[in-house]
């Protein structure tokens, strides 16, 4: 197996020397792997769900002209006022308004040069050419050219998801298109010669779950699923050729393998590769036999392992700050928050166990054996346990959703 033409960016140990990490440390580690993967630009329509590659900033002021925040009259100097015309959304009147005239304006319409102010349609008297009222304060109702933004100022820095909201606002910013980092493309390669793949699984075997769970995982986390692909444990080397095949991807996930049975060969295989260690195992409960290598050829490594919450877990731990560096986004933040519940700490170890908002706080929920995912399923995050936690205390929350 030939896998070495060149060196993954910023790896940092031989795949030789194991080193257990703490699950804080693990997570940054994986984060700072990975150089951001080559900008592009796209049109609007296509950046939803992308990371900004440069910051996003306004070409013009905003508004980028005195606008009416109301319906009603712009108005120069004290009532009563003549009305000499009228100015909607997307029209402008020539000339200056004189002291004593003003024009029904719609909102959104451009102020004519001379108002004082918008008299609200609803605060006007209006009779025979002539509208009346409690004279407005200067400036009141309009919308000043660039007191939302001046021009060149930065709304949105470099590593910023494209959301419903950033596109709108790169779009009123006079932008047709962006500069983006693509999502990172991610093969899954699920190992076990007892997995089922579909019904009720038979004697001796268990369903895949973690065939159905990736792909949705790593949409959420920002990634690309290029497709999942299930490879048998015997006879061995299967594993080895097939990682050495799949070239479309940015990162493989192999789920199960990763421990040091009998069938787990992904260890073997990237010291074989000449792979690069990032993370050789982490001191969390599930999840413990995880790792992230690079390959020489610039493609990373994400081993989970095979039990499907532990898996969902090391995923979190890992993969998703991968996925983030490779984005260019910053490191996903944790929310502190009170934790209620029965986690009993472990010491030396993080355990990661599901909960479900209780108020201002987060109470912990059952179902999280590492291969039952029940409490996930029906959970909102995972609350990070430290070995000193109490019933109570404040624990970090990894949200999955």
């Amino acid at each position: 197996m030939v896998l070495k033409t060149g060196t993954p960016a910023r790896a940092s140990e031989d795949c030789a020397v194991a080193r257990e990490r703490a699950w804080g440390e693990a997570r940054e580690l994986a984060h700072r792997a990975p150089l951001p993967l080559a900008a592009r630009t796209v049109p609007l329509a296509a950046a939803g769900g992308l990371t900004l590659a440069e910051d996003l900033c306004t070409h013009h002021p905003l508004p980028a002209f005195d606008t009416a925040a109301m319906d009603g009259y712009a108005v120069a100097g004290p009532g009563p006022w003549r009305i000499t015309g009228v100015v909607r959304a997307g029209t402008a009147r020539e000339g200056r308004l004189a002291p004593g005239e003003g024009v029904e304006i719609s909102t959104g319409a451009l102020v004519p040069a001379g108002a004082r102010a918008v008299l609200p349609l609803e605060l006007a008297a209006v009779g025979d050419g002539w509208v009346s009222g409690a004279a407005p304060s200067p400036g009141k109702h309009i919308r000043r050219t660039g007191e939302d933004s001046r021009t060149g100022t930065c709304l949105a820095p470099a590593g910023t998801r494209v959301g419903p909201a950033l596109l709108g606002l790169a779009a009123s910013c006079g932008n047709d298109a962006v500069r983006v980092r693509p999502r990172p493309r991610v093969g899954i390669l699920v190992t076990g010669d007892e997995l089922d793949r579909s019904g009720l699984p038979g004697p001796g075997r268990v369903r895949d779950a973690l065939g159905p769970l990736l792909p949705s995982l790593i949409a959420t986390l920002g990634g690309e699923a290029t497709g999942v692909r299930h490879v048998a444990d015997r006879p061995a080397g299967q594993l080895a050729q097939v990682v050495c095949e799949q070239r479309d991807s940015d990162v493989l996930v192999v789920t199960g393998s990763t421990s040091v049975g009998a069938t787990d060969q992904l260890r073997e295989l990237l010291r074989d590769a000449g792979a690069r260690m990032v993370v050789d195992t982490v001191a969390c409960r599930p999840g413990h036999p995880q790792l992230l290598a690079g390959l020489a050829d610039g493609r990373w490594v994400v081993g989970l392992p095979g039990n499907p919450y532990a898996a969902l877990v090391a995923a979190h731990t890992l993969l998703s700050p991968l996925l983030a560096g490779l984005s260019g986004c910053g490191l996903p933040s944790l929310p502190r928050v009170p934790v209620s519940g029965d986690a009993r700490p472990v010491p030396g170890l993080t355990r990661l166990v599901p909960v479900a908002w209780a108020g201002s706080g987060a109470r912990i929920i059952g179902g999280h054996r590492s291969a039952f995912l029940h409490g996930a399923a029906v959970g909102d995050a995972l609350a990070v346990i430290a070995d000193d936690w109490a019933d109570g205390g404040s624990a970090p929350l990894v949200l999955l959703t």
